[in-house]
This record gives structure tokens, C-alpha cells and sequence, in this order.
């Protein structure tokens, strides 16, 4: 009998099945912070003429006002993703002035933090909740902290295709909601292979091997260092996904869940409603302001820092965990990829590509139902691979034993290849995801050919991660300066932002309640999960 892969494989590649691998959807969140031309952060607000931060379907901020974050559409193919993400890069640099957008997710030099202006949004309550968010974020975790920048990776396979699956495996369809449970569950299965497999991603694509000394704030380490201002591991591929990443101790708490959304949105609703100590000592006000949304273990439920999330799209006043309760999963966030310094992006159509076969192989393959010590053994392996990924003979653990990362890492590679033969055959693209897949088996051979070790020879030769920083962000403003947009698509972006700006008004215009009544309303809507 053939496994639940190649089953799946041979159904998909019937002629009246494979044109529903081109449906599914990808899109991309690009985080970035602003610096000056010397590097160091920007002190300015978020620029105006980039639209509203509260209302922009496409520039928005993060946690700092000088973070900026990209959206884009989401698309059935990755290279129009990265078409519109290239698009939203050059209409931002002509409203820049002298400031660049920084090539790296480890932070530029870093102010005081007192000097790290948290995101605006605005008098109006839903952007005062926004902001008092961050304000919370900066008293658990450090302003250092939440300027780290990623890649946050959409996909989604289309509902056409779960329902093809449930169909040949004999899911039973009278009962009310099987096709939402089969598909939200499917994709939490997805999500525990996500995790059994994601330290290769830390392996092929983590490019941030080295960091500023002053990004520690004092905090005990034990990196090495490289030069006066740049500290380091000479083995790891991604610091910001190490333990000196987005990390405390209230979140460490939190239980495994990758076995149901049931388990998923519980463990969620529990963190938003529990008390933690520490932060109830601080409380939610300090001098009659709001320093926090709530003294639990999380504010709301995006604090929740993973690696991978279920998602659905929300609904005008509506929590994300209450949309998938309601609705179920619609599509998962992959949150564990660098910027890579080398794109001006922050990502390449390689990358996607692989991504894609990658996910893919994921969603497919058998996902036996994890327990807490192999998610503690998951979670081992992740840490093993972003502080050592390319120390040789590193092993990682595989059931009882230890397997050599290279030797598991090229088995995987190969399981993901006939998933990458589909691909291609469905696109009829003479091979790009098999040319992705083969690019990626070069740097398990040669782990000079990965980025964090790109990035370590290229710190070394400047003697600075900063320097560095600089020269690949020059690199990149250059590159888009030099080819400004079409004026009909600068046209287009300038109505975008203006009508944001708008919506940003009437939203401050409209009556509302006070913002305590406003919160407390907010915060009783966790319980609401109907």
C-alpha cells in the first residue's frame, strides 16, 4: 500500500486535478526598520505621504514607528507576490528623503530605549488599543527586542483541493461542518510537520549569524566577539530565532498544541485570560495611563510568538481566534524567515519557490499527532540548528537516535523532490522548483554557500555587523532609486495612501466610547467564541 505522500501525489497529478495546485495563494509581510544615512535608526514619524499606519492595506508599522511593514496582495503565484513586494518597495523610497530602509532582521545601532518611539495610530480607540499594545510589548520584552525584522510567509491551498482529499479518503460529509473541520485540521497537521522539519529552513535561509553589542542591553550571553561592536556564533544561522530573540519567561509556559485547533485555541484563549504575577504587579495603568492592555500571560493573542500560526481572515471587529473558531483555518503565517540581506526584498523568487514545495510536502505528507517530548525534541532540534546549523558532524535527534543534520536534511530534500516535479508540471515552468531544490542540496554539501555564512565571511571582511548592514541597505536604495515606478502605478499607490489617510479620519470623527469602556469590551470579547 503507498503511503498517504505518494497517494496524495498520484491523485493530484491526475489531468483533472493538477490545475488545483495553481489556486492556492501566497503573500508576504516584509518587515524593515527606517535609518539615516549613517545607519542608525530613524527618529523622524512615520512618513505621511506613505498613507496611514492604521488604514494602509499595504504599508503599515510594526511595533516601532521606525518599522516599517510591506503587505502584499496574495497571489496563486509567488513571482507576482514578489512583483507587488518590489512594487511597494519603490513607491516607499520616493517618499524616504535620505533615509533607507535597513537589509537586515538583526536591528541597526540601537538609541536608548528611551529613544525608540513606539508605533502611532492615531487618537481613535481601535489605534490607542494598537499602540497600548506596543506600549505593553515594551514592558515585557525590551524596545531592543521589537525592532527584529522577518519574513512572514502566507500560503494557503485552495478549499477545492481539501475537498478532493476528504473525498478519495473516505471523510464522512453529512455531518454540519466536516468540510471545515477536515480542511482547519489538515492544516494543523501541516503545521506539526512545519515543526517537525522547519530547522532546515534555519539551516538553508537563517542570515543572522552576528549582531550589534549594544542589541543585548546588558543581557548575560555567551556569543563571541567578533569586533568591538559586533558579537557572534561562529556555527549559528539565525540569532533571531535563537533564545536572544522574542523571548520571556511567561511564554515559556505555554503547552504544546499542535495536535487540534481545539487544543490551538484553547491554549490561546487560557494565556489571554490567565494572570501573570510579574505583570500584575505593574498593572495596567501607571499615573492614569495605560501601560499595558491586561496584566495576563498574553494581551491579545498575537503576542503569542511562534514560528508558524493558523490563520483566517477576520471580519470587521473581530478577534483572530474568534475567526477561527467561527470559520475555521483558512491559510498559515511561516514567521521563522530572516530577511536576507542579499535581496533588496528581503526575499528571493528561489526562496519562494522552495518554500512553496516545501509547504506543499508539508500539507501532504502523514502527520502522526505529537506529544510533549517529541515537540520538546522539535523544539531542541530548531535551537540545535539557528545557534550550530553549520558546525561539522552536527547531529540532531530522530526518534531514539541521532542523525547527522546534512544526512537528514539531503533525505528530506528528496522526499520534497517529486512534490517539486509536480509543481513544475503544473506550472509548466521548466523546472524552477527542482532548480530550487537542487540549489538548496548544494548548501547542505557546502555550508559556506548559505547565507549566515555569506553574511559571517562579508562581517569579517568589513570587521562589523553594522558596516555591513550599511553597505547592503546603500546597495539596495540605490537599486531601487534608479528605477522608479511607472507614473500610473506612483499614481496608484498615492491614491491608496490618501484614502487611507481618510479612512484613518473618519474612524478619529466617528463616536465611540471611552477608551477604558473600549478596552474592557475588547478584552471580555476573548470569551466570546460561538
Amino acid at each position: 500500500m503507498p503511503n498517504l505522500l505518494t497517494r496524495r501525489l498520484a491523485l493530484l497529478d491526475d489531468d483533472d486535478h493538477r490545475a488545483l495546485l495553481g489556486q492556492g495563494l501566497r503573500g508576504i509581510e516584509r518587515e524593515t526598520l527606517r535609518v539615516d544615512r549613517s545607519g542608525k535608526l530613524a527618529q523622524t514619524p512615520h512618513p505621511r505621504a506613505l498613507g496611514s499606519a492604521l488604514t494602509h492595506p499595504q504599508i503599515t508599522t510594526d511595533y516601532a514607528e521606525a518599522l516599517l511593514e510591506f503587505i502584499t496582495p496574495a497571489e496563486h503565484d509567488i513571482s507576482i507576490t514578489l512583483n507587488k513586494l518590489d512594487a511597494i518597495h519603490r513607491y516607499a523610497y520616493t517618499k524616504l528623503g535620505d533615509e533607507m530602509l535597513w537589509s537586515e532582521s538583526m536591528p541597526c545601532q540601537l538609541p536608548d530605549e528611551a529613544h525608540i518611539e513606539i508605533a502611532n495610530y492615531g487618537t481613535s480607540n481601535i489605534g490607542m488599543l494598537k499602540h497600548v499594545y506596543r506600549r505593553g510589548l515594551a514592558l515585557r520584552y525590551g524596545k531592543a527586542m521589537q525592532c527584529i525584522a522577518g519574513i512572514h510567509y502566507n500560503y494557503s491551498l485552495p478549499e477545492a483541493l481539501w475537498q478532493l482529499l476528504a473525498r478519495h479518503e473516505g471523510v464522512p460529509q453529512e455531518r454540519r461542518n466536516a468540510m471545515r473541520d477536515f480542511q482547519s485540521e489538515s492544516y494543523i497537521a501541516m503545521i506539526r510537520n512545519f515543526r517537525r522539519y522547519s530547522w532546515l529552513l534555519m539551516y538553508l535561509f537563517g542570515a543572522s549569524p552576528a549582531l550589534s553589542t549594544d542589541f543585548l542591553r546588558g543581557r548575560p550571553h555567551k556569543l563571541e566577539t567578533l569586533s568591538d561592536d559586533t558579537l557572534y556564533l561562529p556555527y549559528a544561522t539565525s540569532l533571531r530565532m535563537s533564545d536572544l530573540g522574542y523571548q520571556n519567561d511567561a511564554q515559556s509556559g505555554l503547552t504544546p498544541h499542535e495536535n487540534s485547533l481545539e487544543s490551538y485555541v484553547s491554549t490561546l484563549m487560557d494565556a489571554v485570560n490567565r494572570p501573570y504575577p510579574p505583570y500584575q504587579q505593574l498593572g495596567t495603568k501607571k499615573d492614569g495611563e495605560w501601560i499595558q492592555l491586561s496584566t495576563n500571560v498574553l494581551q491579545i493573542e498575537n503576542e503569542y510568538y511562534a514560528t508558524i500560526r493558523p490563520k483566517r481572515v477576520i471580519k470587521t471587529g473581530e478577534r483572530p481566534i474568534q475567526a477561527l473558531c467561527r470559520r475555521g483555518v483558512q491559510y498559515i503565517e511561516v514567521r521563522c524567515m530572516d530577511v536576507d540581506p542579499y535581496e533588496p526584498v528581503g526575499i528571493s523568487l528561489e526562496t519562494g519557490r522552495f518554500l512553496d514545495a516545501f509547504l506543499l510536502f508539508c500539507a501532504l505528507d502523514e502527520s502522526p499527532v505529537v506529544n510533549v517530548t517529541e515537540s520538546a525534541v522539535n523544539a531542541s532540534n530548531f535551537a540545535r540548528t539557528v545557534k550550530e546549523g553549520r558546525r561539522p558532524g552536527l547531529t540532531l535527534t530522530r526518534g531514539d537516535s541521532e542523525i547527522a543534520l546534512r544526512d537528514w536534511a539531503t533525505e528530506l530534500l528528496n522526499r520534497i523532490a517529486p512534490v517539486a516535479a509536480l509543481l513544475d508540471v503544473e506550472h509548466n515552468q521548466s523546472g524552477v522548483h527542482a532548480d530550487s531544490l537542487a540549489k538548496q542540496q548544494a548548501k547542505v554539501d557546502n555550508p559556506a554557500l548559505t547565507p549566515s555564512a555569506r553574511v559571517l565571511e562579508d562581517v569579517r571582511e568589513l570587521g562589523s555587523s553594522a558596516a555591513f548592514g550599511l553597505r547592503q541597505s546603500e546597495l539596495h536604495a540605490a537599486f531601487f532609486r534608479n528605477d522608479p515606478l511607472m507614473p500610473a502605478e506612483l499614481s496608484l499607490f498615492d491614491e491608496m495612501s490618501a484614502a487611507s489617510l481618510a479612512e484613518q479620519a473618519a474612524i478619529e470623527a466617528a463616536p465611540g466610547p471611552a477608551f477604558d469602556d473600549f478596552v474592557a469590551a475588547y478584552n471580555t470579547s476573548t470569551l466570546c467564541c460561538e
